[in-house]
């Protein structure tokens, strides 16, 4: 069942209910004010029965029967005495109303107490109420059909126009899946939730062409990079295929190309697998002492760049995240660090309020390598010449966003760089 057709359904029963309630209602309360009229005039009868023997007077069609104490009839029309009567007759029961049958015809009777004992009983013809009713039923019921159908055009018009939106967002949505491009647009327009649905799809489909084009863009780049080491150790591996024709030191020079090149591949393809999961929510996060992280880490470039000093100055510093993708990034600022600066020379590492700075006595940044310095597959011209694979700062820049912080680049006072990574949470 569609969902225009559900709101016509519900707002045709909604009204049916509402109509139902409001028939019924109005045709008892009908029908009691005319009940009650014919009483009030009954009981007026009744209070000075006599009259209706002196001649027709106020009584009109009314009948008047008396009943004696015993229950007898004393005067007036004959009809049946039955024990209720009789019980008011001899005292022992209040008068009452009621609706009676006599020879076919519908009655409403008085049967009330005289002074002096004994009862009488005013009758009255109300077949005319019973039709006035009938009619009362029949209009109340072709109005409440008129209503529950006009209340159907309604819902079925204005659930038309309410799902025209919505009718909007399915087609576009259709179309995006068989063709793929979800470079197309529903249009915007009007007030409520049903236009700001409009606006949120095509917000969305933003960011669906924004991240399809970031995997293409993302795809041709790692093709590019990856296709210079391959293209280089197949050439390689063709001349070692010739090898009796080199000498062992050509030989030599051959297998360090190539195993240089395999550990680029490596940190290459390393790389692309820490950028291609970047925004996976599913990574598992932790509690953990930044601090710690960033000394464990710093022994390690103590390790790797043997001729550089490192100096800490770590303050205590517990963040919520991602400790794996983060000591990733903390190694790679050092590394960085590390390949730029001469022998000898120091790299500063200082974590405090929630920012961890690396500053080394390199030769700097370019003012104009500065704000692509964290692009994917980015190298400077003075960097070509030194290994890498361009994704070292990306991943930085990746993880920061991750964690809802950020990683800039500036000149050190005096010389140098220094890349500031500033954390949330922390």
């Amino acid at each position: 069942m569609s969902l225009k057709l559900r709101l016509t359904l519900v707002a045709a029963v909604v009204v049916a209910i509402v109509v139902a309630a409001a028939s019924t209602t109005t045709y008892f309360v009908m029908r009691h004010e005319l009940y009650s009229q014919v009483d009030n005039e009954l009981a007026q009868h009744a209070q000075d029965p006599r009259e209706a023997f002196r001649g027709p007077g106020p009584y009109g069609g009314d009948a008047v029967t008396l009943v004696n104490p015993d229950g007898s009839l004393a005067a007036g029309v004959v009809i049946p005495v039955n024990s209720a009567v009789r019980s008011v007759a001899s005292g022992t029961q209040r008068g009452f109303f009621r609706n009676t049958t006599i020879s076919g015809y519908h009655i409403r009777q008085i049967v009330a107490p005289l002074g002096g004992g004994g009862a009488v009983i005013v009758s009255r013809y109300v077949g005319y109420i019973d039709h006035d009713l009938s009619r009362l039923r029949l209009i109340l019921f072709l109005v409440s059909l008129g209503g529950v159908g006009a209340a159907a055009l309604a819902g079925a018009f204005v659930s038309r126009a309410t799902l025209a939106p919505v009718r909007r967002l399915t087609a576009a949505a259709e179309r995006i899946a068989k063709t793929g491009d979800p470079s197309e647009r529903v249009p915007e327009g009007g007030r409520g939730e049903l236009s700001r649905l409009g606006t949120a799809f095509n917000t969305m489909l933003v960011a669906l062409e924004d991240a399809i084009e970031t995997q293409r863009r993302f795809v041709a780049d790692a093709s590019h990079e990856l296709r210079t080491p391959l293209t280089s150790m197949q050439t390689n591996i063709e001349v070692l295929k010739q090898q009796e024709r080199l000498d062992p030191a050509a030989r030599q020079r051959l297998f360090e190309d190539l195993n240089r090149e395999a550990h680029e591949m490596r940190d290459l393809i390393g790389g692309l697998l820490e950028l291609a999961r970047g925004g996976d929510p599913r990574l598992e996060k932790t509690t953990f002492r930044l601090d710690e992280l960033v000394d464990r880490v710093v022994e390690r470039a103590r390790a790797r760049f043997p001729d550089l000093v490192f100096e800490m100055q770590l303050e205590t510093t517990t963040l919520t995240g991602s400790s794996d993708r983060l000591e990733r990034a903390v190694w790679n600022l050092l590394e960085n660090a590390g390949k730029w600066s001469a022998p000898g020379s120091s790299v500063e590492v200082t974590l405090a309020d929630g920012e961890l700075r690396v500053r080394d006595h390199g030769p700097g940044i370019a003012v104009e390598d500065r704000e692509h310095i964290f692009d994917r597959f980015y190298r400077s011209a003075a960097a070509r010449s030194l290994p890498g694979s361009g994704l070292g700062l990306a991943i930085v820049r990746e993880v920061a966003e991750a964690h809802g912080g950020t990683v800039v680049a500036d000149e050190a006072p005096g010389g140098g760089a220094i890349l500031t990574l500033r954390l949330h949470g922390s």
